[in-house]
């Protein structure tokens, strides 16, 4: 295997860990990030030698869990950077491995939820209330970042899919 597909093949995890700090620090999932992942997927399939029909199911299954995963935005049940970065995550995992990628991913997001909501029922120590972005989270009128549980999820399942094992040549 090529020095270039290792780092290539390391694009996906640094992602998804950058994923979760920026969520937790700022509520927020970068665009550029979404697009990063789109690209590196892209160079990947290339890569690995994918042939179109292949692609085009990663494709639809990105497609598809972007279409839902903005209805739960437009409904106000998850955030939009959160939508992108669920979808751009299916891009990579194909139908192959999407519905464990998603039922584990709401699970940690349900566990994440409720840490996040008992945390708000006790006061935050003093010297953590110069922490800008524990008070964010904190506050009672925040939403949870759920891009932590998303990435999180996605690093438990990239093991498993097929793109992984193309690559590591498995």
């Amino acid at each position: 295997m090529s020095l270039q597909l290792i780092v290539l093949l390391g694009a996906f995890p640094f992602a998804m860990a950058y994923a979760a700090a920026s969520d937790l620090v700022s509520m927020t999932i970068s665009n550029r990030l979404c697009l990063f992942l789109v690209a590196s997927f892209a160079l990947c399939a290339a890569l690995l030698g994918l042939g179109l029909a292949e692609i085009g199911w990663h494709l639809a299954a990105g497609g598809l869990v972007l279409m839902v995963a903005f209805g739960l935005f437009a409904a106000g049940w998850i955030g939009g950077g959160d939508a992108k970065l669920a979808a751009a995550t299916a891009l990579w995992f194909g139908f192959d491995q999407l519905m464990p990628y998603l039922m584990i991913a709401g699970l940690l997001g349900g566990l994440l939820t409720i840490a996040i909501i008992t945390l708000r029922t006790r006061p935050l120590p003093a010297f953590m209330e110069e922490w800008s972005w524990l008070r964010r989270l904190h506050a009672p009128t925040e939403g949870v970042p759920y891009g932590i549980a998303l990435a999180f999820a996605a690093l438990l399942v990239l093991p498993e899919t097929a793109i992984w094992h193309a690559g590591l040549g498995v």
